[in-house]
């Protein structure tokens, strides 16, 4: 249901690259060695509704300038049992690398996803993935910023949202076209965040009475709120501003914007 997307500035690329595997599974541990590694890149991605505009479900036509997710706490891991976000149950990673550093990148720019960390990496399947939508102290950016222009039967508003809410992701394997994570020793893959963006506004291609469009807040609430065609609201004044109804309504879509491809993450509030 969904179009490729991709995603954002990278305000720092590479972070530190953390190794671990269970203590209690020392040959696993060797193997991994005697594996060998390469270079696992972990990408975010806001597919083409981010990159080249789309149409919501209310008839807005979107395109986005620029769309800033700060990420923290990324990483990615090979699993023993396949993770499985739907289960409810915790990671059992053989090994796992990572950043913690916090990275904002811009989701709009570009054409293809946005590089967020190279990774030194043990070889073998990196079948799950985890980050957090986090602000940022020191620049006061919020975890989620949406800049550009809405037009509709000659409407026009410019848009600046930002939205406070931190949020954690941790997802299983990619569900796609073709299947990531695959790293052999001495050569590269990648594995990546992916974000739904339609989760929110909805999607004049997709039927309205499907359940991505039922549930999507849709861009007409927002543009109501627009004062001379300038719409500059944060989570405080979106919560002012908005209906009760309408503000639950973003606030419940926000956890499903995450993704690995078509696959799904289990999301919690930080």
């Amino acid at each position: 249901m969904h179009r490729t997307h991709s995603l954002l500035i990278a305000a720092g690329l590479i972070g530190s690259v953390g190794l671990a595997s269970c203590s209690d599974k020392p040959s696993q541990q060797a193997a991994s060695d005697a594996a060998g590694s390469g270079m696992l890149t972990i990408h975010a991605n806001g597919e083409d509704f981010v990159r080249q505009g789309f149409t919501t479900k209310d008839g807005w036509q979107i395109s986005f300038d620029h769309v800033y997710v700060n990420l923290a706490n990324v990483k990615a891991y090979q699993t023993d049992p396949p993770f499985d976000p739907q289960k409810g149950e915790a990671i059992k990673a053989t090994a796992e690398v990572g950043t913690d550093e916090a990275i904002t990148v811009d989701l709009a720019e570009g054409d293809t996803p946005v590089q967020v960390a190279v990774l030194d990496a043990p070889a073998g399947r990196y079948n799950a993935i985890s980050w957090e939508m986090v602000g940022d102290p020191e620049t006061q950016q919020d975890p989620l910023t949406m800049v550009g222009t809405a037009t509709k039967d000659g409407e026009t508003v410019n848009f600046s949202i930002s939205l406070a809410e931190e949020l954690g992701f941790v997802c299983g394997d990619f569900v796609g076209d073709e299947r990531k994570g695959f790293l052999d020793s001495g050569d590269s893959a990648d594995v990546e965040a992916t974000f739904h963006f339609d989760h929110l506004f909805g999607d004049s291609e997709t039927p309205a009475d499907a359940p991505l469009n039922e549930g999507a807040l849709g861009f007409e609430p927002l543009a109501a709120l627009a004062d001379d065609g300038q719409l500059e609201l944060d989570s405080t004044g979106l919560e002012a501003q908005l209906s009760d109804e309408d503000f639950q309504t973003l606030m419940a879509i926000l956890p499903s914007l995450g993704h690995v491809g078509e696959g799904h993450c289990e999301e919690t509030r930080l």
